[in-house]
């Protein structure tokens, strides 16, 4: 059996489509994803929201619109902002016209609630009038009634029958600039519906592992689900949902790109989990340095391990690293060659000024 280079991921290739100035599929960057949790009828709180999580790095973002009242803001909503906005739609498919009116990127309409045959084709209709993107969401929590009568619990099969159906829907109307998910809270039954899915049609795919929790363990359960499917090539645009502020599903999106070295965005820091060897409090240090450098944009790697076993090594695979030595004297590396021995009580201000310096090397 022919071995893949052990540190690449080799992608699918999928159709191309425009969510507004992002394009999803083919060659473009995996997007990473957030959805507000804000009022989206309180225009000024949900822009406020999406300008955090642009500047967090969210490619695209969705705002729920269960009444008129949200569809009417989009229209001042995407006058403020510079990502394209998806308009989440839920049973009402004139929620998702008027979304698509008023400026929209994308609509995700659910295939389980938004109705009948009709009502998909006149939110088709629609997208094509004011050249908005669409997602079909299927989710094993809301499958539609004749799926479930058939299938008698949600299951894979059940889940790509619903994305399928609706694919030769689309194609049925001459409309192709769609993408698909087939999101659960149970990990197995994502991954193999995401699996089986992709193996039926070449449409860009939204990953997430939906209702996936709080901080900790919805990061988690995402990584597992969305990992698996993205080394092996699954997935266009990610969203880790989680039951936390909507900052930190773009910080926990770019930490699983960043750890399958698909996509980089901000500081990676490869640190010890210290021990009694430690020569400086590591603990500390990297929780100072994630906060002093929560502003890097451009993608950095460093090393903080806090004595000589790994950290030499580690160092040579970073362009910033720290070693701990002994009688306070650390080694500062740059790209893996000695560069100062520095003090404790000087790391966290050195590092620092050190990765200022390499991100305005980067910038010129």
């Amino acid at each position: 059996m022919e071995l893949r280079p052990y540190r690449e991921v080799k992608r699918k290739k999928t159709k191309v489509i425009n969510v507004g100035k992002v394009l999803v599929g083919g060659d473009a960057p995996i997007s990473v994803q957030s959805m507000t949790n804000t009022l989206t009828s309180d225009a000024k709180s949900t822009i406020d929201q999406i300008n955090r999580l642009e500047e967090k790095g969210a490619d695209i973002v969705r705002v729920s619109c269960p009444d008129e009242s949200s569809t009417h803001s989009l229209k001042d909503i995407i006058k403020n902002v510079n990502v394209p906005i998806v308009a989440d739609i839920h049973f009402h498919y004139k929620r998702a016209i008027e979304a698509a009116k008023n400026g929209a990127a994308c609509l995700r309409i659910n295939p389980g609630n938004i109705g009948s045959k009709d009502r998909v084709l006149d939110v088709v209709k629609a997208a094509k009038d004011y050249n908005c993107s669409i997602r079909v969401g299927v989710n094993a929590g809301s499958l539609e009634k004749k799926l479930l009568d058939k299938y008698k619990e949600p299951c894979p099969e059940a889940l790509v029958e619903s994305a399928i159906y609706n694919v030769k829907l689309f194609e049925d109307n001459n409309f192709f600039n769609f993408k698909l998910s087939v999101k659960s809270s149970d990990i197995f039954l994502a991954i193999r519906s995401y699996e089986m899915l992709s193996k039926s049609c070449d449409y860009p795919l939204h990953l997430g592992i939906t209702e996936a929790g709080g901080l900790i363990t919805g990061s988690i359960k995402s990584s597992i689900g969305m990992g698996h499917l993205l080394m092996n090539g699954i997935g266009d645009t990610i969203r880790v949902s989680l039951s936390a502020d909507p900052e930190e599903e773009i910080k926990a999106g770019y930490e699983i790109l960043k750890s399958l070295n698909i996509r980089s965005r901000g500081v990676k820091i490869i640190s010890c989990p210290s021990c009694a060897r430690q020569a400086f409090p590591v603990i500390e240090t990297v929780k100072a340095l994630e906060k002093k450098l929560s502003h890097i944009k451009k993608p950095i790697t460093l090393s903080i391990i806090g004595c000589v076993v790994n950290g030499p090594g580690e160092a040579a695979q970073t362009e910033i690293g720290i070693t701990g030595g002994g009688n306070d004297s650390n080694l500062l590396y740059l790209s893996g060659i000695p560069h100062k021995k520095v003090v404790n009580e000087e790391i966290i201000t050195q590092v620092v000024k050190l990765v200022e310096e390499k991100v305005k090397e980067k910038n010129n």
